[in-house]
């Protein structure tokens, strides 16, 4: 083999080292947020800092079956979504692919939202009127198993830790998932159908949850997009 066809394979030889390198370096995320220009603005921000976008979903439902199918680093979440909201998508996320930081990328600030996301485990709130680099901040941080927190949100928990209650939720993850689909105008059996349970147990929930849902009616009307 001449000289030339020796650099040749030592050029090739050290591009798929780079390639291999880069790949295992890359964190792999999926992104879920209902409105198509939020999510290409993030992605196009992830890819340019070297983050690999391996999924993107309009609702919450979605982005459970893709996390099972992608098994993502990182998952960023909104916590406003249609059929499933991000509360209850992290939740089932975490049991399907419990490797999967949770980071919700939000416009809500509500202190309900916020310990209630910090209680299953989310590794980062980042408020969407903060800078870009935050939302970076927060991924870095929760690859490496810790949790940051926009300054917004920081003061939210801080405030709970140190004077704060907050009641028992009064409903079951699944019973909130019908919920919220019978608010959006879902039918008995289009629920059975989206959320793979039978007819008669979301007609079950319909029946028990008028009951139990006295002073819930706002948030559930926030998780609700009309």
């Amino acid at each position: 083999m001449g000289a030339d066809g020796l650099a040749s394979t030592r050029k090739s030889s050290e591009t798929w080292i780079l390639v291999i390198i880069e790949g295992n370096l890359s964190t792999r995320v999926l992104i879920a947020d209902d409105h198509q220009i939020q999510r290409l603005g993030i992605r196009v921000l992830l890819e340019r800092e070297g983050f690999s976008v391996v999924a993107e979903a309009s609702d919450g439902q979605q982005a459970l079956k893709l996390a099972e199918q992608f098994r993502p680093e990182v998952a960023i979440l909104d916590i406003i979504m249609p059929i499933l909201n991000g509360l209850d998508a992290a939740q089932e996320i975490q049991r399907v692919s419990p490797k999967t930081k949770i980071i919700y990328l939000t416009m809500h600030a509500d202190e309900r939202y916020i310990i209630t996301g910090m209680q299953r485990g989310a590794k980062g709130f980042v408020i969407k009127t903060q800078p870009a680099e935050e939302l970076i901040r927060a991924i870095r941080q929760a690859v490496r198993g810790l949790t940051y927190l926009s300054p917004e949100i920081d003061a939210v928990v801080r405030r709970y830790q140190n004077n704060s209650e907050i009641r028992n939720e009064p409903l079951s993850s699944r019973e909130r998932q019908v919920l919220q689909l019978i608010a959006e105008g879902k039918t008995t059996r289009e629920c059975a159908c989206l959320l793979e349970i039978s007819v008669k147990t979301v007609e079950t929930y319909r029946k028990r949850a008028p009951a139990r849902v006295m002073g819930i009616r706002t948030q559930l009307d926030d998780l609700v997009r009309f």
